[in-house]
């Protein structure tokens, strides 16, 4: 399995970023994604940007990545680790809902 980990940009050198994580400086191929400013937010790959994340979706898999080592190094907590799915029912995506209530309507 892949892992893309968010990096936020601190410089950038045409298309070439220095970025940082977690005080990790990584130097970072932008020719997938074009020319980003400081402050902007990465998803990094093999050092190469694959995709430019909004601050939310970087939080959003950082969040992520720390439950998976959460898991893995045996301090997972369900509430700490998938407090935004709790006190909410599950969701479809909206093809599956359509589908799904297509099969609940009376014949």
């Amino acid at each position: 399995m892949c892992l893309g980990i968010p990096m936020q940009v601190e410089r950038c050198h045409g298309l070439v970023a220095d970025c940082q994580h977690a005080g990790q400086w990584q130097t970072v191929d932008l020719s997938l994604v074009g020319e980003v400013q400081p402050g902007d937010w990465l998803l990094v790959f093999t050092g190469a940007a694959r995709e430019v994340l909004s601050p939310q979706q970087a939080a959003d898999i950082l969040d992520a990545l720390a439950a998976l080592d959460a898991a893995m190094n045996g301090r997972f907590d369900p509430a700490i680790h998938l407090a935004d799915l709790n006190q909410r029912e599950p969701q479809l995506p909206p093809h599956l809902q359509a589908q799904f209530d297509a099969q609940r309507k009376p014949s």
